[in-house]
């Protein structure tokens, strides 16, 4: 992961990956292991969630294209709660 920035309804990732590896594999990945370690550590929030799910199933996914990693970056950490 290159880069995070965690906001209360969702979450900023920059990551690089071999193109081997399907973006929608990431995310499912990511989802999946993110949502096993919260739940070994905190159980009860399971209960707080509809149908014990944290994530939903949506996510966006862009390419760099002609910007920048480091135009990239700063977007992702500008967007800090205030």
């Amino acid at each position: 992961m290159v880069s995070q920035e965690i906001m209360p309804d969702h979450v900023h990732l920059f990551v690089t990956a071999h193109p081997k590896f399907a973006p929608a594999t990431i995310v499912k990945i990511f989802k999946g292991i993110t949502a096993k370690k919260l739940f070994e550590k905190h159980p009860e929030q399971r209960n707080q969630l509809w149908n014990s799910h944290l994530w939903n199933p949506s996510y966006y996914v862009g390419t760099c294209g002609d910007t920048t990693k480091e135009v990239i970056e700063r977007y992702v950490e500008m967007q800090e709660v205030k």
